[in-house]
């Protein structure tokens, strides 16, 4: 049976492990952000028969730049933010952010995957024909972004599930009496 002080002492043992962790995932949100702004942007291909295609001829494409850039300006912030001692006591201040940046990034990883699907099959019932075959390179790289895209999201969905135990593991559970004897 543990007592108290173990639970305290293992506690004092895991804050440290989970803020290092937390702290290197907002870390690994900054480089994989900044490789898909860069790989975004810099996809370009031009075809002979059908003209140039650059990734702000599609709107799907500017979001995911844009929310790449918030990304990894908020993994910066938050990273700097969660060593100083007044804010990590704002547990909710990370909660909320951290959830819409998880939901911003599923939302824009959602848009270019449309975007993809539509390139690389077509839509034929609205008379439109897939496009990788002539623009292959610049569908490799949309692919590209878009899995660097995810590995930023899956980053976000932990530290989203970090940031609420932080935030409601301040709270004790409901007692008995609270929930009713159930019979």
């Amino acid at each position: 049976m543990r007592t108290h002080i173990d639970d305290s002492a293992s506690q004092k043992n895991h804050i440290p492990m989970l803020k290092l962790f937390d702290t290197s995932l907002r870390l690994c949100v900054v480089p994989l952000s900044v490789a898909t702004i860069w790989v975004t942007v810099t996809n370009r291909q031009d075809d002979s028969s059908y003209g140039m295609l650059k990734y702000n001829n599609l709107s799907g494409l500017k979001y995911l730049v844009l929310i790449s850039v918030l990304c990894a300006c908020y993994a910066l912030v938050a990273a700097a933010c969660s060593w100083i001692r007044y804010l990590v006591s704002k547990a909710w201040i990370f909660f909320v952010s951290d959830q819409m940046a998880a939901y911003l990034t599923i939302t824009s990883a959602a848009a270019v995957m449309e975007i993809y699907y539509l390139v690389y099959n077509g839509a034929k019932e609205d008379s439109w024909s897939e496009g990788c075959s002539s623009y292959g390179r610049f569908c490799t790289k949309v692919k590209l972004a878009l899995i660097l895209h995810t590995i930023t999201f899956c980053c976000f969905f932990v530290l989203a599930m970090i940031s609420a135990f932080r935030a409601f593991s301040v709270f004790d559970p409901p007692s008995q009496e609270v929930l009713g004897d159930g019979a």
